[in-house]
């Protein structure tokens, strides 16, 4: 009797810890099924927000996506908190989850007089079974009731108790000649009475520009302390390219072409919408244009329900230049891209028309992005490269502030704080 209480034991604290095994190492936004598209993930009543909500306030984070599968689903989801390093946490999931059994997404409805049929899922966290207690990085995973542990895809938040206050300005970078191409944040972090005795240890501050991850900074060590305030004053390991405004285009309506757009015609069964030719941005000098930092928004003309009755439309992007560059793979890039350069988004040089080109299955809407260049043998996302940088590019900033030491079970999100290069400009 001894050794099976030994083992219902074992069993159920493995069960607490137990997770797919695709969600080993860091994890991140992830899309594993062909027919999931349009995942949306932000705070109640603003779409273009970042997915963070305060811990203990009824603030609430809604999530959309789309099934083109035709079929409804058993999709159910669950959550794991995530250390600073959005690896998974190494804590009971009903510490911050009050019971770590899966939860099914009953919320779905067809679309409505759309060419491309979909199925509409969406979900609200917190929510009657769902409240979170803990403060942190969190990894929402939504998979099939049949394959639970295969998930069709994985989605960060954040959740954030803001004890700490941050404070920023953006400046041309220190180093940079004058008229030049990079952007330098300073930064302090005011605790007052809330210790902390080693920051240099306990504290880790997360940098990104316009919510992108790939280029965020990571490795800033406060520089000085004193008196509850630590400060980040650098001139260099705090420097971004400024890049260039983001491209846009818009098809919300069946016959009208929107900005960016050359045209909108239907081939049955399909839409096919065509971009106005581009060009790259090198040479240019900066020019200001009012758009959204890279993300999208979806919405059609003459419409109740965006979320149902967007049509998807195949979006045809072109990119002429005289020759291929070689070493490398040229993308269309921004939040319709999950924010990554993978095959889905590589764009295929066309030798007779001299020009790059990709095709991309999206939902009716406003988007935002631009021409990535990415080396065969890196991980690094150049934009620069074929759209220009400048100093005066406009670029959200986004601080994180996290707190864990070495004795503590898990990382708390301390501070969190959204910063302008114009609004919080330094002259």
């Amino acid at each position: 009797m001894k050794y099976f209480g030994l083992v219902i034991i074992v069993f159920l604290l493995l069960a607490h810890f137990a997770f797919p095994a695709s969600l080993t190492g860091k994890v991140s936004n992830k899309i594993f099924s062909d027919n999931i598209r349009t995942v949306q993930l932000y705070r109640e009543g603003w779409k273009m927000s970042n997915p963070i909500i305060q811990l203990g306030s009824d603030q609430k984070l809604v999530l959309s996506f789309d099934d083109l599968g035709g079929d409804v689903v058993d999709y159910y989801y669950t959550l794991y908190h995530c250390n600073r390093d959005w690896e998974i946490s190494n804590i009971p999931r009903e510490e911050y989850f009050e019971s770590f059994v899966e939860y099914p997404i009953i919320d779905w409805e067809y679309s409505v007089n759309t060419k491309v049929g979909f199925i509409n899922y969406h979900l609200q966290i917190p929510n009657d079974d769902v409240r979170l207690t803990l403060s942190g990085n969190y990894i929402l995973v939504v998979f099939d009731y049949d394959s639970p542990d295969e998930p069709v895809f994985t989605w960060k938040f954040y959740v954030v108790e803001q004890v700490v206050d941050i404070y920023a300005r953006i400046r041309n970078a220190t180093f940079d000649l004058p008229g030049g191409e990079c952007q330098e944040v300073d930064f302090y972090i005011e605790h007052g009475s809330f210790q902390i005795p080693n920051p240099r240890t306990d504290l880790k501050v997360v940098l990104t520009q316009n919510n992108r991850h790939d280029n965020a900074i990571t490795d800033l060590m406060p520089m000085f302390m004193a008196d509850g305030k630590l400060e980040y004053l650098y001139d260099q390991g705090n420097v971004f390219y400024g890049n260039n405004e983001f491209r846009q285009f818009e098809f919300r309506g069946f016959k009208i072409s929107g900005g960016g757009v050359e045209e909108i015609a239907f081939y049955p069964p399909f839409y096919h919408v065509t971009l106005e030719p581009c060009k790259i941005r090198t040479q240019e000098g900066y020019s200001f244009e009012r758009e959204l930092n890279g993300r999208y928004y979806v919405e059609a003309y003459n419409i109740d329900y965006p979320e149902l009755e967007s049509d998807y439309m195949f979006v045809h992007f072109s990119l002429p230049l005289d020759y291929p560059l070689v070493g490398g793979g040229v993308y269309v890039f921004g939040a319709l891209s999950n924010w990554e350069c993978t095959k889905q988004n590589e764009m295929a040089w066309n030798a007779e028309a001299n020009r790059y080109e990709l095709t991309m299955l999206l939902k009716q809407g406003y988007y935002n992005y631009m021409f990535a260049y990415k080396g065969l043998n890196s991980s690094e996302i150049k934009l620069h490269t074929l759209e220009g940088s400048h100093t005066e590019t406009e670029n959200d900033y986004q601080i994180y502030v996290y707190y864990g030491r070495l004795t503590d079970r898990y990382d708390r999100l301390i501070g969190y704080k959204v910063f302008n290069s114009l609004v919080n400009r330094a002259f």
